[in-house]
């Protein structure tokens, strides 16, 4: 494929296609899988100037951002690749290419160690004999749950099915694998149940600067049955989710996808009156959050703002100041 008069190597073409088309999920597997792009289009650049590898990088690095809009983690994954090529004022192009298959590497080991230690912190407020319920397929959630399991302390886990992608049958998968004793259950179910849980654990796919969580549609009446049921709350996210580029969650960009995943292309043509929607995600409240477990620790959701400005040095604004976040297409 060839954009902006560079050609795009066909791995970084199926990557991309991969995290497009959702065949991979989960906002940290998407994270290293844009980092690892970037990588790989550094190593099989044609060759030219530095000043083309740059302008090529660069291209690489938009082609890759616009697979997911809402993702926070995959633009900020990106960046963080880009950012260290521009700061590294590298003289050659085998200089320039060394920068960033390292910091590609970087990202994905800091990624991987970010879980680890979420899974530790998190695992710390589970109390034995707690229930648990969850919602979609997120790999820190699963990693606090599985953690705070192997300690003992979790009785059993409801899983929501999570439709219309299902991801909850990732999670029911992965948790009974673990020996978790576990529970799926409909979407339309959450409340009928939630009387019996003590904690509910969720991720997220973006975590806006006043602390509000985008995440797998479905999440934020899971939150609001859980207050109701005063159940408490959280949520598991790498810092790297965390999006500057907004102060009110609901203008974080929400992704709809083809209607044709919640019905059949043929029920479509034959009911051309209905408009099918599809949202992929919605926005959870922070005063629905007891707390967003980090790899830098345990955290009250209005505590995001100063995240993003002590730890990433930026000043979280408006997404009307930063049109280059949303997604070109």
């Amino acid at each position: 494929m060839e954009v902006a008069g560079f050609r795009i190597p066909e791995e970084v073409v199926g990557i991309r296609e991969d995290i497009r088309s959702m065949r991979v999920r989960g906002a940290g597997r998407i994270a290293r899988y844009g980092a690892t792009a970037l990588a790989l289009a550094a190593e099989r650049f044609p060759g030219g100037t530095l000043e083309e590898f740059v302008k090529y990088i660069e291209v690489v690095a938009d082609f890759v951002r616009s697979a997911r809009p809402t993702a926070v983690s995959l633009p900020n994954a990106v960046s963080y690749v880009v950012s260290r090529l521009k700061r590294g004022r590298p003289q050659t192009v085998e200089e320039a290419r060394e920068m960033v298959v390292r910091a590609a590497r970087e990202f994905v080991a800091y990624s991987e160690n970010a879980v680890k230690t979420i899974a530790q912190l998190g695992a710390r407020r589970i109390e034995r004999g707690d229930t648990l319920m969850t919602h979609c397929h997120s790999t820190a959630s699963v990693a606090v749950i599985v953690e705070a399991h192997r300690q003992g302390k979790v009785a059993r886990v409801f899983v929501k099915e999570t439709r219309p992608a299902f991801q909850g049958l990732i999670t029911a998968r992965e948790l009974a694998r673990e020996g978790v004793e576990v529970v799926l259950i409909p979407d339309s179910a959450v409340r009928h149940y939630m009387k019996r849980i003590d904690k509910v654990v969720v991720g997220a796919d973006a975590v806006a600067a006043n602390g509000a969580v985008v995440n797998k549609i479905g999440t934020s009446l899971v939150a609001l049955a859980a207050k109701e049921a005063r159940a408490r709350v959280y949520v598991a996210s790498e810092t790297y989710k965390f999006s500057p580029y907004t102060i009110i969650g609901e203008l974080v960009p929400i992704e709809m996808r083809d209607p044709t995943e919640v019905v059949e292309r043929e029920w479509l043509a034959e009911n051309p009156g209905v408009e099918v929607l599809n949202p992929v995600f919605d926005v959870t409240p922070p005063e629905y959050i007891d707390a967003i477990i980090t790899e830098l620790g345990v955290v009250p959701p209005q505590a995001a703002a100063l995240i993003l400005i002590e730890e990433y040095g930026v000043t979280p604004v408006s997404p009307e100041l930063h049109s280059s976040y949303l997604d070109p297409g």
